[in-house]
């Protein structure tokens, strides 16, 4: 196996030279550069990755705690994070924190104690120990998906955030379903504490104002983020002495529990219930209706929050930034309208990206 003296002789110059090319620790001539990675090519030489950290205190690591890695959802954000870690020569580290607390904690001290260089999480709903936790001991770290808020004394954000627009696109679905004339339209809210789950009812209520409809409460119910949860949310909305004639999904998981309660009850979609949900995910053409949804980027966010963490660890005492990203409504028949080429609509606000005051 090559070490980092044959890479010197073969380059014609110090293991010193060779040492500050592979951690960047000095700016070095251009064309000694050259010779340098040209020899670790020939020679198929390996750096010591625990060697280099000693050295440079980093470990090109990023953690990464993301909860249901298995929603298809988080999948496509896991494969975002991962290309563009892989991109910048960074691996890294998973922990599910089951959107639990005290499990959150739990790994994101873990990935602390494997020294990663910053941290990607999407927060708990009661995250509390986890900003604690991560100011007090300084990491590097982006919010994901979940927005938090933890201002500094000058009321500025303490961490940088990204995430999809909520209110927005809940708001277009209720009122394209408002204008198929649904007057009773009820939503299947995610769980409660999450900032998702506030934006979308947001968004909820804000369409029905914009559709002249009054908010009624016993139309919003909670389904938990779970697909069980769903399923009962929807079947107490369906028991109602006036159930809704459509229906709102929060998140992918929430849209198949609802469709378990439509099936058991003998009902049809969209013959007796109209339905739209929040996440499109791989197969939401492939029912019977096509499930017309709200599609997140989900792959970008996971890009993009890979590339604000590596601006703060190259500048950790920059403004911390909010970023949310359009997502786009995707038209097909489970609303109650007929087969048409599926056309994905862009939300008419473009990408977000702000400091905030």
């Amino acid at each position: 196996m090559a070490t980092m003296a044959d890479v010197a002789r073969s380059a014609g110059v110090s293991v010193a030279t060779v040492s500050h090319v592979l951690n960047d620790t000095r700016p070095v001539l251009p064309h000694t550069r050259r010779a340098v990675l040209d020899a670790v090519e020939r020679l198929g030489y390996t750096p010591n990755t625990l060697a280099r950290s000693l050295v440079t205190s980093r470990t090109r690591s990023i953690g990464l705690a993301v909860s249901a890695i298995s929603n298809p959802y988080f999948t496509e954000i896991l494969q975002g994070v991962e290309a563009a870690a892989l991109e910048h020569g960074y691996g890294l580290l998973i922990a599910d924190p089951h959107d639990d607390p005290e499990h959150e904690r739990k790994a994101v001290r873990l990935l602390h104690e494997r020294r990663v260089d910053g941290m990607i999480v999407a927060p708990s709903a009661d995250p509390r120990d986890l900003v604690a936790y991560l100011g007090r001991h300084r990491v590097p770290t982006v919010f994901l998906d979940r927005v938090v808020d933890t201002p500094d004394g000058d009321g500025a954000p303490r961490f940088d955030q990204v995430c999809a627009e909520g209110a927005e696109p809940t708001a277009r679905l209720v009122t394209h379903l408002a204008g198929l004339g649904h007057r009773g339209i009820g939503l299947v809210a995610g769980r409660r504490g999450f900032s998702t789950t506030r934006e979308r009812i947001t968004g909820y209520r804000h369409g029905l104002a914009a559709a002249g409809l009054p908010y009624d409460e016993r139309l919003l119910v909670h389904g938990d983020s779970e697909a069980a949860g769903g399923e009962r949310a929807t079947t107490a909305v369906l028991s109602l002495p006036v159930p809704p004639t459509a229906l709102v999904t929060a998140n992918n998981a929430m849209t198949i529990g609802a469709l378990r309660a439509v099936r058991d009850r003998g009902l049809s979609v969209p013959g007796d219930l109209a339905l739209c949900c929040f996440d499109d995910f791989p197969w939401a053409d492939l029912f019977s209706p096509r499930l017309t949804a709200v599609a997140q980027p989900s792959r970008e966010l996971g890009t993009r929050a890979v590339r604000l963490l590596l601006d703060r660890l190259a500048e950790p005492d920059r403004p911390a930034r909010t970023v949310r990203l359009p997502c786009a409504f995707v038209h097909r028949t489970s609303c109650g309208c007929p087969e048409r080429g599926e056309q994905p609509e862009q939300a008419s606000v473009m990408i977000h990206e702000r400091t905030l005051p």
